[in-house]
């Protein structure tokens, strides 16, 4: 789902367009899917629709999916209905700007639901602030009952700290059928798509609630300080993953490196470093410090690269970087 607007965002753009560590906050979650070898992944478009389909063009796996106008959660996957018309078997539904999604993750509530042959699975966090989240309400045994939004909450619900972060499981025509029974009778006016989950239990169809995102994956974006938050917390995922495979950073807080970097072992990235995207460094370099590696850079193995004369030259020449 990717055709809000996001107002907070303060944008022209489409949100799920703004980078995250170098790469559009979507392209985290279309991957994710791909790992998954999702056969058909439809993205629903509204606002500035065609930025978006410019900037995928080529990637034919994509099926774009309008939305005209916006109607909340239930009506963006509404409009799917047409596109899905020739598909049996298990929808999976998620949101765009949830770039943390690891696959695993998405591997393990496909699994789950499939395995069970549910009519719908949730998966669910437990955050230590929910506010904002819709709320997993259970009967005493544990059993699902319902998906709250936070706006329609009790002020006994709004305790709950089970949250839904929007992560989906549906068989495809109990998902549809139950959206036809979805109104707008609620706070914001909408169709949720988590009423399609509670129409689905009050018919008796088996329905699962799987406590299965991280604090982390369950963090979306909605403003500019959200969109701090992830970059942050995905450059801490990336820089350690590098590590794990023999990578040094001498000071990660004082080093940046974007998705897609490829970095081989022994490699040493000293303080105040950016490495973009699609950059490719060999074994034994040591990379700064004050070093750039812009976008598709390759650094042979050996290889130093660093930044010298930082401080303005009086002759007004700019600093150059070095690599021997």
């Amino acid at each position: 789902m990717a055709a809000g607007r996001s107002t907070r965002m303060m944008t022209e753009r489409p949100k799920v367009l703004h980078e995250v560590c170098g790469r559009p906050m979507l392209s985290y979650v279309l991957e994710a899917c791909r790992a998954n070898q999702v056969s058909r992944i439809l993205v629903v478009v509204g606002y500035q629709k065609q930025q978006l389909i410019d900037h995928y063009a080529g990637q034919d796996d994509l099926v774009w999916v309008e939305q005209r106008e916006q109607h909340g959660t239930g009506h963006a996957v509404m409009v799917c209905e047409e596109a899905l018309s020739d598909f049996e078997g298990t929808v999976l539904v998620v949101a765009g700007d949830m770039p943390l999604v690891r696959p695993e993750t998405m591997r393990r509530l496909l699994d789950t639901h499939e395995d069970s042959e549910a009519a719908a699975t949730i998966a669910t966090t437990i955050l230590e602030d929910p506010t904002g989240y819709g709320r997993i309400v259970r009967e005493a045994d544990g059993k699902l009952l319902g998906i709250v939004e936070h706006r329609d909450c009790t002020a006994e619900q709004l305790a709950i700290r089970e949250c839904n972060p929007s992560y989906y499981a549906f068989d495809k025509q109990s998902l549809f059928e139950a959206l036809s029974q979805t109104d707008k009778d609620n706070a914001k006016g909408e169709y949720y798509i988590t009423d399609a989950v509670k129409i689905l239990n009050q018919a008796g169809r088996p329905v699962q609630a799987l406590e299965a995102i991280s604090a982390a994956e369950a963090t979306g974006i909605n403003d500019r300080r959200d969109l701090a938050t992830v970059n942050r917390m995905m450059q801490e995922r990336i820089q350690a993953e590098l590590m794990d495979r023999g990578v040094t950073i001498v000071d990660p807080a004082k080093a940046w490196i974007e998705a897609g970097a490829q970095i081989a072992k022994d490699v040493v990235i000293l303080p105040f470093s950016f490495i973009e995207t699609a950059v490719k460094i060999g074994r034994d370099c040591r990379v700064g410090p004050f070093a750039h590696l812009r976008e598709g850079t390759v650094v042979e193995t050996g290889t130093r690269v660093e930044m010298v004369g930082v401080a303005p030259r009086a002759d007004g020449a700019k600093a150059q970087a070095r690599g021997r």
